[in-house]
């Protein structure tokens, strides 16, 4: 039985005669999402990308560009008796589990993150912050800054409480400036 697979721009859709087999998360080299996704298509494995658009302030000019819900993700079907051929691409680091072993992502959850792309509404990646967590301020005016999360705000504000002069001062800023760091208030997951 020789069933098509239909593509959409974010990536494949579920409907091949590899369906039956599980999803699995691909940790790949950073920026290298789309050139993998692009080889594995290739090799003929259902892979999926999902994307989220974003305007980008350059020096001259706004641009706007597609990029990875999941920054240094993708997802693949694959039988894992037949894994080389993806391990072996270019850019390819693991395929995520516990510990050495693959372990396949929750099907509700592929269809949740298929749902949401395929629905056209405005999805973001969200830092994994809590109020009370320890962050970096990785861009922005206060690079290099440490704080700790007072208040999330919405999807794009967050506040965050640092010292200063040995006073602390609280600053509203872009979710996307702020890296969380590892401690015990950290809800980050690899």
């Amino acid at each position: 039985m020789d069933l098509n697979i239909v593509r959409s721009e974010h990536g494949c859709e579920a409907i091949g005669p590899d369906s039956h087999l599980p999803w699995f998360a691909v940790r790949v080299k950073s920026n290298y999402e789309k050139p993998v996704s692009a080889i594995l298509r290739g090799k003929g494995f259902e892979e999926f990308l999902p994307t989220y658009r974003s305007k980008r302030q350059w020096s001259d000019r706004i641009k706007v560009l597609d990029l990875p819900l999941f920054p240094g993700y993708l997802f693949c079907r694959i039988d894992l008796s037949r894994r080389l051929p993806l391990l072996t691409t270019p850019g390819v680091l693991y395929l995520v589990g516990k510990g050495r072993i693959p372990e396949p992502v929750d099907d509700t959850e592929m269809m949740a993150i298929q749902s949401v792309v395929r629905s056209g509404l405005p999805a973001l990646p969200w830092p994994s912050v809590v109020v009370g967590q320890k962050v970096r301020l990785e861009r922005g005016p206060l690079r290099g800054i440490e704080g700790v999360v007072a208040k999330i705000a919405d999807q794009n504000r967050i506040y965050v409480n640092a010292t200063l002069l040995q006073r602390s001062v609280s600053v509203q800023v872009d979710s996307d400036w702020v890296s969380t760091l590892d401690g015990p208030n950290s809800v980050l997951a690899a």
